[in-house]
């Protein structure tokens, strides 16, 4: 896959995990029953909103233990595990993250097996394919949601994530336009088929998409350096340079962008650099040495010929009207 590509698709999966697949953000929308695997999943969660995975684990551990048969308590211990993946992989620790995805799709997995009939243990294990880079394993979890009539925006996003990974932009373009029907005010629904369709070149609907996307969210910097690319493939420039200062003045540490507003300046000034004028270089002269070795040759040739045809020609008796002396 495209660099740019993965690494757009890897930030949006990951922001969509913000909102979408951590503890605290899901498990808390259930009632507590009490009992003792209510007040590890409380102590859980509280580690989980420090960013203190391992130690919401351990919690969350306690809280399966406590209770064997509640899928919610697998769906939290996955979500864990599943963000504590995604920090060992951002730490660039290969082992570690994997192990703990597998971890998380083993709980999903079960948590499915205790409630088949429900779509979000679907949804939340393709999630975790997704952080697996197993684009097929997600299409296939999220087609099932579907089946099941639950969690449709988000399985829709999803799948347009995995679709994305596998680069076929059209499937990517139609899950992203039912999401955002479902789903208008998530951005990142905008921004990921503006990236199917700028790979499609269909440059006029990405520009539209990362609009609409600004126009929501009018201060998250990389839409604007994207919409500026998008205008540079289309060699507007002018236009990209504006896209790329309002993003830098966002964040002004982000290299890529500055890199991408020196092409587009360096493109306009050679476009309005006037024509060079020509210039005699060395060695152009008409009198060069092979020219002349040329003409020697030549002049030799034609003397050899002179020759041969003179050669043995009778001398011609003197006229008649001579007078000997």
């Amino acid at each position: 896959m495209n660099m740019k590509i993965r690494t757009t698709l890897v930030l949006s999966i990951l922001s969509s995990a913000l909102i979408l697949g951590t503890p605290s953000a899901n498990a808390k929308k259930r009632g507590g029953g009490g009992g003792e695997a209510d007040e590890h999943r409380r102590k859980a969660l509280q580690f989980v909103d420090a960013k203190q995975f391992d130690k919401a684990i351990e919690e969350f551990n306690k809280e399966v233990e406590s209770a064997p048969d509640n899928p919610e308590a697998y769906r939290d211990r996955g979500t864990a595990y599943r963000a504590a993946g995604r920090v060992a992989a951002a730490a660039g620790d290969g082992p570690a993250s994997s192990a703990r995805f597998t971890s998380s799709a083993a709980d999903f997995s079960k948590m499915i097996e205790l409630s088949p009939k429900s779509a979000v243990g679907y949804v939340e294990r393709a999630q975790t394919e997704l952080s697996q880079i197993n684009y097929d394993g997600a299409i296939n979890d999220l087609n099932k949601a579907l089946e099941l009539k639950g969690e449709e925006a988000v399985s829709y996003k999803f799948r347009g994530f995995a679709y994305i990974g596998l680069k076929q932009w059209d499937k990517a373009v139609a899950d992203f336009a039912v999401a955002i029907e479902k789903n208008p005010n998530d951005t990142q629904n905008y921004d990921q088929r503006a990236l199917a369709y700028r790979s499609l070149r269909n440059f006029d609907a990405a520009l539209a998409d990362y609009t609409a996307a600004i126009e929501k969210n009018p201060s998250y910097e990389p839409e604007y350096a994207r919409r500026g690319y998008t205008y540079a493939l289309m060699e507007q420039y002018e236009k990209a340079i504006v896209d790329y200062q309002l993003a830098l003045k966002l964040d002004s540490n982000d290299q890529e962008t500055q890199e991408r507003m020196k092409y587009a300046q360096g493109r306009i000034a050679a476009r309005n650099a006037p024509p060079p004028t020509p210039t005699p270089t060395p060695g152009t002269s008409f009198f060069t040495p092979a020219r002349i070795f040329f003409a020697v040759v030549v002049l030799v040739i034609i003397a050899v010929v002179v020759r041969l045809v003179t050669r043995g020609k009778p001398e011609e008796p003197p006229s008649s009207s001579m007078r000997i002396r």
